[in-house]
C-alpha cells in the first residue's frame, strides 16, 4: 500500500466509520444538510403562505406535520427553518474560529505580555454564562438573525481561545519545533507551516461539538424574539409559536422540537467519533 493510500485522514476516516455512533450522527447531520439545501424543490408548500381555512389542522394526508395558527404548512416550516438553524450554527462557529484560533496561536506561541492580555479576556469572557452572554449581545445588536449569528460567534471564541492556547503550548514543546528554530526558520513559519496543521484535530472536534451549542443557542435567541424575524421560520421561533397552542395544537412544538433534537444530537454524536478518530489513543 502506498503512504499517499494509507494517509493520516484516511486513517481517521476508517476510525470514524468502525464508530456506529459516530456514524448514526454524521447520517443524521448529512440528512438535514440535504433537507437545507433543497428545501425549496421538495416543500410542499411556501412556508410563510397562509391558508385561513386550515389554522391548526392536525397532521394529514395533505399536511403530513399539520398547521400552525396562521395555516401554515409545518412540514414546510420544518424544511425552512433547517436552513436558518444550520446557517446560525455553522456561522457562528466559523466566526468564533476567525477569531480565536489566531488569538488562541498567539497568545501559545508568543506569551508574556501578549498571552497575559489575550488570556485576561477569555477568562473574563468565560465567566459569563454562554448564552447570557449571547443573550445580552443580541438584545444589544438588535434582533435578526444575521445578529444573532455575531452575537453568538463572539460568546463561543473565549472556548477556541483557551483550547488553541491549551493546544499550542503542548506541540511548542515537541521534536518537530524545536528542529524548526534550530534550522532558522521565522516564529511566523513555525506557528503557520509547523503548530497550526498539528493542533487542528482538537479544534475540528470542538468546531463541531460547538455547533450543536449554537444551534440551541441559536433557538432559544428565536424563541425570546432576538433571532429570526416572523413571518420567515425558524425552529425556535416556532417553538415561540407553539407555546399559546401547546394542549390545542402540540404538533406545532412537537415538529420543530424533535428537529433540534435529532440534529444536536447528530452533531455531538459526530463530534465524539471524530474526537475518538482523530486521537487513536483516546478510549
Amino acid at each position: 500500500m502506498s503512504p499517499s493510500s494509507d494517509s493520516p485522514g484516511r486513517r481517521a476516516l476508517r476510525r470514524l466509520l468502525r464508530r456506529p455512533a459516530a456514524v448514526f450522527g454524521l447520517a443524521v447531520v448529512a440528512t438535514f444538510v440535504a433537507i437545507a439545501v433543497i428545501a425549496p424543490l421538495i416543500a410542499p408548500f411556501d412556508p410563510i403562505a397562509t391558508d385561513w381555512g386550515a389554522i391548526r389542522k392536525a397532521p394529514g394526508a395533505l399536511h403530513w406535520f399539520g398547521t400552525d395558527e396562521n395555516g401554515r404548512d409545518m412540514l414546510a416550516r420544518v424544511m425552512f427553518g433547517a436552513r436558518a438553524s444550520l446557517s446560525a450554527g455553522v456561522i457562528s462557529v466559523a466566526i468564533s474560529i476567525a477569531v480565536g484560533l489566531p488569538l488562541g496561536l498567539l497568545a501559545g506561541f508568543l506569551g508574556g505580555w501578549i498571552d497575559a492580555i489575550i488570556s485576561r479576556i477569555a477568562d473574563a469572557m468565560l465567566a459569563c454564562p454562554f448564552l447570557i452572554l449571547a443573550i445580552a449581545l443580541a438584545a444589544f445588536l438588535g434582533p435578526s438573525l444575521s445578529n444573532a449569528m455575531i452575537a453568538i460567534g463572539i460568546s463561543a471564541t473565549p472556548a477556541f481561545i483557551r483550547l488553541t492556547r491549551g493546544a499550542t503550548l503542548n506541540a511548542a514543546v515537541e521534536d518537530y519545533v524545536e528542529a524548526a528554530r534550530a534550522v532558522g526558520n521565522p516564529r511566523w513559519r513555525i506557528a503557520v507551516r509547523h503548530l497550526l496543521p498539528n493542533i487542528l484535530p482538537p479544534i475540528m472536534v470542538q468546531a463541531t461539538l460547538a455547533i450543536a451549542a449554537a444551534i440551541i443557542a441559536e433557538a432559544s435567541l428565536s424563541f425570546l424574539g432576538l433571532g429570526q424575524q416572523p413571518p420567515e421560520p425558524s425552529w425556535g421561533s416556532m417553538l415561540n409559536s407553539a407555546q399559546r397552542f401547546i394542549e390545542q395544537a402540540p404538533w406545532m412544538a412537537l415538529f420543530p422540537g424533535a428537529a433540534i433534537f435529532l440534529v444536536v444530537l447528530g452533531f455531538n454524536l459526530l463530534g465524539d467519533g471524530l474526537r475518538d478518530a482523530l486521537d487513536p489513543r483516546h478510549r
